[in-house]
């Protein structure tokens, strides 16, 4: 994470190209069964004040950041558990480029019934065995893990570089609680089917991991994770058009090269895939969930700014 080009290849490399593979979905569970809601007790603290005031009484969420290895899938796993200075900044930050914009675009009582109630927080990052990272999980719709907590800075913060960690937090929590809310959007209501015919013959599966961004959006994908599956596909759109605004990914778009792509997929294909898939997004947010994706869309961008 040191230097301005060693970044730039991790981000490349490591957060859109293998960061997303251990992102989880199971079906939405009951708000009831989620662990930890008030079942956990230690000697309570300014963090857990915060918490309370100013996420479990305005929206029913919940963070864990004491430790228990058992809160994560794979207890084989080397974690650590998360700086207790970093839990309020991470936090602040997620309820600032998330929360609010939701809550101010779509109303608080869309966000509190479908919001995840849970967060569990872990230090260090979650490796994988073919190589990559787990930035995130999400379990039954209503718990999500946040990994690489002790990595996370933002304007104000001691160490804070705005070319490295500006990049770091839009990239790995931002991206990934977008996503994983993303997630529990479609399983409750279905994305239109047209969606899964725009790029059908090119998905990848488990064979994304050797795809860079580049190669992918050649094809008509966001993302190299994009086209692992039509699910994190229709995730991967909500989470980049999100965090990148409306600039950022026109840039994508455009970014692509003149030619045809190894699979046979030309340059104004790609695009059109791109534009159709932005288009059906934006159509769902509306038709489903009385949305404007793109004013939801500048809220977002708009307090990011003003965090970094």
């Amino acid at each position: 994470m040191i230097g301005k080009h060693l970044n730039k290849l991790f981000f490349a490399a490591l957060i859109f190209s293998a960061g997303l593979s251990g992102c989880k979905e199971e079906e939405i569970g009951e708000v009831e069964e989620i662990p930890g809601l008030g079942g956990d007790e230690w000697v309570q603290g300014p963090i857990d004040k915060w918490i309370l005031d100013s996420l479990v009484t305005p929206y029913n969420i919940s963070a864990k950041y004491k430790w228990d290895q058992f809160e994560f899938g794979n207890i084989t796993k080397t974690l650590v558990p998360p700086d207790e200075s970093q839990v309020i900044p991470l936090l602040s930050t997620i309820k600032k480029a998330w929360t609010a914009p939701y809550v101010e675009e779509a109303g608080k009582v869309f966000y509190n019934k479908y919001s995840p109630k849970f967060f569990i927080l872990s230090g260090s990052n979650e490796y994988n065995a073919e190589g990559s990272v787990t930035l995130g999980t999400a379990e039954g719709g209503r718990k999500v893990v946040l990994f690489g907590v002790n990595l996370f800075k933002i304007k104000g913060m001691p160490g804070y570089d705005p070319g490295r960690d500006s990049s770091f937090v839009k990239d790995w929590f931002l991206h990934t609680i977008h996503h994983e809310f993303g997630h529990i959007l479609h399983q409750t209501v279905l994305y239109p089917v047209e969606y899964k015919n725009i790029t059908k013959a090119l998905y990848q599966g488990g064979n994304w991991i050797n795809w860079s961004d580049e190669d992918a959006r050649r094809d008509g994908f966001v993302t190299a994770y994009s086209s692992s599956s039509f699910d994190e596909d229709f995730v991967e759109m909500i989470a980049m058009m999100l965090t990148e605004g409306k600039v950022g990914f026109d840039k994508i778009v455009n970014s692509i090269p003149e030619g045809t792509s190894p699979r046979g997929t030309t340059k104004a294909q790609a695009q059109a895939a791109l534009r159709q898939k932005e288009a059906i997004v934006v159509a769902y947010y509306k038709n489903t969930w009385k949305i404007d994706f793109y004013s939801l869309q500048k809220r977002v961008r708009t307090s990011m700014n003003k965090l970094f």
